[in-house]
């Protein structure tokens, strides 16, 4: 709350949630590893293949959260509602553990 209250511009809080680069020999490797993953929850899970042919498989989750706390240096949202996220942001962390 010190720091919000020392704020001048916009306050943003974020979590970004875990992510596993995995590059494949394959794409059957890659086909193979994205059903695990989405089977297990990581329903942001996807595969790409470069220019080159190489193959990578990126295993992400949803638990991503960004709200706006302050513009322009003013609190738009109470304390409680801090705490509240904090919360929330901690859950996810746990989530991704």
């Amino acid at each position: 709350m010190t720091a919000l209250e020392k704020a001048t511009g916009d306050v943003v809080l974020k979590f970004e949630p875990f992510v596993l680069h995995v590059l494949c020999q394959e794409l059957q490797d890659a086909q193979l590893l994205h059903s695990v993953a989405i089977d297990s929850g990581f329903r942001n899970s996807g595969i790409t293949v470069g220019r080159g042919g190489k193959i990578m498989m990126a295993v992400r989750s949803t638990h991503c959260l960004e709200v706006p706390l302050c513009r322009k240096g003013k609190l738009m949202v109470s304390e409680e509602y801090i705490e509240f996220l904090i919360h929330v942001a901690n859950r996810k962390m746990e989530e991704n553990m």
